[in-house]
């Protein structure tokens, strides 16, 4: 009888270790799900997940080994580690391992394969404000990027839009930087989105930021256009408003009357 419970304790455990051992891989086509998520002492955290990278080989890439492609092209990688992974397969072309040696032709498929932990972000909701059939508004909270970048994926608005309310696919109309929050406007469909960015090139949509900032900022409306600031040579302007100041810091409102990278917060330092 001992024999048997032993028995059935090792069968149940060797079932386990290969649960365990299962690597299920994940790619873009995998939409986030509510169980992805972990909240922890106000934060939002992604159960690591293994991913697959993957990209073909475009005309400058073609004719290089698949060690000095990603050398050159993926720099955020030592050499070595790229070497590495290719020995142990985390680094595969057409499904298949390779040597470090192998030269890489056009368009085909280029996998890597990583474990990923995203960065947390705040915990706060991304609350839906008004969805329509063709437009989605919601308000984007701080520390939270729009859509996938660099180390995040789940971990965006998207991610978790798709995740919580089953929201996809959305297109972005505009992008608001990961730490500031505020409305985000996404379209439903290609052809809505287009129509916002026509409307957006025509100069049709206005944006209104709200900072606060250090010092007692000046009580009439200030301009500032690049000939006060340089942005990469780029005509720019921005009209700043005093909103508020208790002396110490002070609440401006910020119009951009051009839209480029950063445009706001440079031209605020300025002032």
């Amino acid at each position: 009888m001992k024999r048997d419970r032993d028995e059935a304790e090792e069968e149940g455990n060797e079932e386990r270790n290969k649960r365990k051992m299962e690597i299920v891989w994940q790619t873009p086509a995998h939409p986030a799900q509510k169980q992805d998520y972990v909240f922890h002492n106000g934060k939002r955290h992604v159960r690591p997940y293994y991913f697959e990278f993957v990209s073909h080989v475009n005309k400058r890439w073609e004719g290089k080994t698949i060690v000095d492609l990603f050398a050159q092209e993926f720099r955020g990688r030592s050499r070595d580690y790229y070497v590495s992974a290719v020995k142990c397969g985390r680094i595969q072309v057409d499904g298949e391992n390779i040597p470090v040696s192998y030269v890489v032709k056009r368009c085909q498929k280029i996998s890597h394969f990583l474990h990923r932990h995203e960065p947390p972000v705040m915990a706060w909701d991304v609350e839906v404000l008004q969805n329509e059939p063709d437009v989605l508004t919601v308000c984007k909270p701080a520390s939270v990027p729009v859509h996938p970048c660099g180390q995040y994926r789940k971990n965006t608005v998207l991610g978790i839009l798709q995740a919580e309310y089953g929201l996809a696919p959305l297109y972005p109309i505009h992008r608001l930087d990961r730490l500031v929050s505020g409305l985000l406007i996404m379209a439903k469909n290609p052809a809505k989105a287009d129509i916002f960015r026509q409307h957006i090139e025509a100069g049709l949509v206005q944006k209104q930021y709200v900072a606060k900032v250090v010092g007692v900022f000046p009580d009439a409306e200030v301009g500032i256009s690049n000939g006060d600031t340089t942005l990469k040579g780029k005509a720019a302007c921005t009209k700043f408003t005093r909103i508020s100041t208790n002396g110490i810091h002070s609440i401006v409102l910020c119009e951009p009357v051009t839209g480029r990278t950063h445009q706001v917060r440079l031209m605020n330092r300025k002032q």
